[in-house]
């Protein structure tokens, strides 16, 4: 009787482990041993870099199967999927693929990473024993535009630094950093700008004074100076209104010029003597050379 029991235990097992195998051949979702690990994570690349994602440490031949949705800034949601029967559908059609590293290790491939691929990245994947889904925050690396000056305010100088429109935001400090403050502002497309002002202690001297902005591997030392553009703009706008002045003043003096060169013609004309007919003087001339002839 224990020798049935165990025969038939036995037989029980391997048609568990039968099914088990043709289940990594479905396509359908899989019934797992664990349960899925969700993973949340931020990336964020250069500019013009290929960038490989992945969503698991798994092996290709450990994969029932992977999928990718793509949800873009600037564009509907999109699916590259593939499945470890071959089958695979890509609705991006933007040069994402899926690929292999040289172990095996499915990946995500992105060409040329742009401010076009910025957006959230799904991913669902199927392997033998599990599952993980991941779900990527993906931004492009934008370096801001850093600017620092001086300023007179309530008889006090004022220090001001600046890192403008960059992704992620910069972190500013200062060689002397009493009095300090930063404020991060929203920038442009969802980048950040960051603000610091420093109250200079009375006597210091400015040039002792130095700004200093990280951003990513970047590090930049600026030295706030009282801003001179304003003094060459003044003389910009003088310069300007000086040559708007001068031409409009030029166009005025050529249409009195014309008008009185037109009024003297007119004067001219008008007192000019009258012309005599000759058919009407000559007459009378003759009669009176014919009376001084008589009395001759």
């Amino acid at each position: 009787m224990r020798e049935t029991m165990w025969i038939y235990v036995v037989i029980l097992f391997l048609s568990e482990t039968r099914s088990v195998e043709l289940g990594t051949t479905e396509i359908s979702p899989v019934n797992t041993t664990f349960p899925p690990i969700t993973e949340h994570r931020y990336a964020i690349f250069n500019n013009g870099r290929d960038v490989n994602l992945t969503c698991s440490d798994k092996m290709w031949n450990e994969t029932f199967y992977v999928i990718w949705t793509i949800e873009l800034i600037n564009k509907d949601h999109c699916t590259i999927k593939f499945n470890s029967d071959g089958q695979s559908k890509d609705t991006c059609n933007d040069g994402k693929s899926l690929r292999n590293t040289s172990s095996a290790q499915p990946y995500l491939y992105i060409p040329k990473f742009s401010k076009n691929d910025v957006g959230i990245y799904k991913c669902e994947f199927v392997y033998r024993g599990g599952s993980t889904n991941c779900k990527i925050y993906m931004n492009i690396i934008v370096t801001p535009v850093m600017k620092a000056w001086l300023e007179h305010k309530d008889n006090v100088t004022v220090a001001i630094c600046i890192a403008e429109n960059g992704n992620p935001a910069a972190n500013i400090s200062w060689s002397h950093a009493r009095n300090s403050s930063v404020e991060q502002l929203p920038g442009k497309n969802g980048r950040f700008t960051v603000v610091s002002r420093l109250e200079l202690p009375e006597g210091m001297d400015p040039k002792n004074l130095s700004c200093i902005i990280s951003h990513q591997n970047l590090t930049k030392i600026l030295f706030p100076e009282f801003q001179k553009v304003k003094v060459y703009s003044l003389w910009l706008y003088a310069l300007i209104v000086g040559i708007i002045i001068a031409f409009v003043a030029g166009v005025l003096f050529f249409v009195v010029t014309k008008l009185r060169q037109h009024q003297q013609s007119d004067t001219s004309s008008s007192k000019s003597p009258p012309i005599e007919d000759v058919e009407e003087v000559e007459p009378y001339a003759s009669y009176v050379q014919r009376v001084n002839s008589i009395y001759n």
